[in-house]
């Protein structure tokens, strides 16, 4: 298993996770926990319109939590909305679905791929998809007169 999933890849991304910390004046902030492993993302989000301008993630994971914090990180920036909610669902079915992983800016996520056979890990590769939308959904909310 080890050999497997925590590849020479996974581990590279998680050693080094950008946009470390909290924004000071975010749109949203959001946790997303793993009640099995323990494993816990925190994000803040601030946008423009429907492109996030500003981020950073408190990251306490296992190292795939920290692999994909680590892909959000680089390429969270200058995303939109919807572009976000949709690779929440791409990254879930490919785990989940054995769906094709994303491609594009996000096609590091493929690294993650073989975390597929593990259910167990699937929360916490999961976090910072989940968290980031909470933080979207939040935002939306407040522009629609919601809480």
């Amino acid at each position: 298993m080890l050999n497997e999933i925590y590849s020479r890849r996974i581990l590279e991304l998680a050693a080094d996770i950008p946009h470390l910390g909290r924004l000071a004046e975010a749109d949203a902030s959001a946790t997303a926990r793993s009640k099995l492993c323990g494993s816990v993302v925190t994000v803040d989000l601030k946008l423009d319109g429907d492109v996030v301008t500003a981020f950073a993630h408190e990251v306490k994971a296992c190292a795939l939590g920290q692999a994909s914090s680590s892909i959000m990180g680089r390429n969270v920036l200058g995303s939109t909305a919807e572009e976000l909610r949709a690779l929440r669902d791409v990254a879930r079915a490919m785990l989940k679905e054995s769906g094709a992983p994303p491609t594009g800016k996000w096609a590091d996520l493929q690294v993650l791929e073989p975390v597929r056979e593990y259910k167990a890990r699937h929360a916490s590769v999961l976090l910072t998809f989940d968290a980031v939308v909470d933080a979207l959904d939040q935002i939306e909310a407040r522009r629609n007169g919601g809480a």
